[in-house]
């Protein structure tokens, strides 16, 4: 029998060796569908330009098309299950993806089936001078587009001013991904209060605290399953991503059973089916209250390499399972560690890159942390503020993966590895510096 071709949209090196843990990875055959200079790093999308690529080279391959598979965010996570319902693959519908990829009409929809962890938003449009006037939320909180990367375009609003800083920022880039959005947006029929709300919409939102947590999961013919759950720990200022932990060890089980509910409601309430997804929360541990943050329509390519480590294989193995018609199979604690961590390396102001590790120098970091995986995410000569999909607050010069016997370890791994990572940097003129930057 022939080996079941999976596709893999913008798919990495450290990506195909993740792959290979999966079990029955002998019997698959992987391929690359376009690459990640054309889907990940770029500023602006031409979404149909990409559907049409990618149509040509899954035409193009002599054999069969057996499963697509998604780990990134827009354009690949509405990319993968178009691609994949063409060729009547199982894979979520269009419209259940944009009622969570749109984060007005995602939070519109959680309004109604799980109200109880739905923080207070307002739509706004960045390019109403008196856009202000009609939010109605207090300070501080927080303003983003409906869609975008990551924390990018994404700002704590302390103030009017703050506020007007935000918006010229916002006015200057939304389009990169809003035009491109609303091509897909196009693609199927909006209610009426989603159609005065297009990609280049933006969204305000209380500002709310506390622990957050991350579930992520699969719907499989109607059969809904968490297969992991996350710490994500934000650094001192509370604004970025520091690091992400796997298993969970801040949020207590029960807390964690309410959030796995609170999930469920809400993909069975849009009719999510037959895909991953991966989900944020923040507890507020005095009130045992949660709030839903966001819902995510794939796996995460962030948690790939910290299911190898505490399972023994990647989350591409729920992946594979879904959408090859077959019910997943997660493992559990088949990995050499009890904890494994992804761990982020800021800059935390507008620089050119001036040196980045190098073979010898990577060498003796893997030498005295031989389960080590590094991921640069610039180059020499890369200026900080124009590199894509990077976060308001500050720059991520590196993200890597660590195994621990515990958390506490963890977290000191982290900041001993970070101490230790040799990068270069020079500064440019103070007029140069991103108005969000710390």
């Amino acid at each position: 029998m022939a080996s079941p071709n999976i596709f893999v949209l913008a798919l990495t090196d450290e990506q195909r060796r993740e792959l290979e843990t999966v079990r029955g990875a002998e019997g698959f055959a992987f391929h690359g569908l376009l690459d990640r200079e054309r889907l990940v790093d770029v500023h602006a999308i031409d979404f149909s330009s990409l559907l049409d690529a990618a149509r040509a080279e899954l035409d193009a391959f002599p054999g069969t098309v057996d499963a697509i598979i998604a780990h990134w965010d827009f354009p690949v996570s509405l990319l993968a299950p178009l691609l994949a319902a063409e060729r009547g693959l199982p894979a979520p519908s269009l419209t259940s993806l944009l009622k969570c990829e749109h984060k007005y009409w995602s939070r519109l929809e959680q309004q109604r089936s799980i109200p109880e962890c739905v923080p207070a938003f307002a739509a706004f449009d960045p390019f109403d001078d008196a856009a202000l006037d009609s939010i109605g939320l207090d300070y501080p909180f927080w303003v983003k587009p409906v869609k975008a990367h990551s924390s990018n375009l994404g700002f704590k609003i302390e103030d009017a001013e703050g506020f007007r800083r935000a918006q010229a920022e916002i006015r200057a880039e939304i389009g990169d991904i809003g035009d491109a959005f609303n091509e897909v947006l196009s693609r199927v029929e909006l209610p009426p209060e989603i159609t005065s709300a297009d990609g280049n919409t933006c969204l305000a939102e209380q500002f709310v605290t506390g622990t957050q947590c991350a579930p992520e999961g699969s719907v499989f013919r109607g059969e809904y399953g968490v297969h992991g759950f996350f710490d994500m720990h934000k650094d001192e200022a509370g604004t970025s991503f520091d690091r992400l932990d796997y298993p969970a060890g801040g949020v207590p089980e029960h807390v964690q059973r309410r959030m796995i509910d609170l999930t469920g409601r809400f993909l069975a309430h849009i009719g999510f089916d037959d895909g991953c997804f991966n989900a944020e929360f923040m507890w507020d541990a005095e009130t045992d209250g949660l709030w839903l943050v966001e819902v995510n329509t794939r796996i995460s390519q962030s948690h790939s390499e910290l299911f190898v480590k505490v399972d023994g294989a990647s989350n591409h193995e729920v992946a594979i399972d879904v959408a090859l018609g077959r019910r997943p199979r997660p493992r559990t604690g088949e990995g050499p560690f009890a904890v494994a961590g992804q761990c982020m390396v800021f800059h935390d102001e507008d620089a050119v890159v001036t040196h980045v590790p190098d073979a010898e120098e990577l060498a003796r970091l893997r030498e005295a942390y031989p389960d080590l995986v590094l991921t640069s995410q610039v180059a020499e000569g890369d200026r900080l503020s124009e590199l894509p999909s990077q976060d308001s607050y500050r720059y991520v010069v590196a993200k890597f993966f660590i195994g621990a016997d515990s958390h506490e370890e963890l977290d000191r791994l982290h900041r001993e590895i970070a101490g230790r990572l040799p990068y270069g940097f020079d500064p440019v003129p103070q007029e140069g510096t991103r108005a969000g930057a710390a």
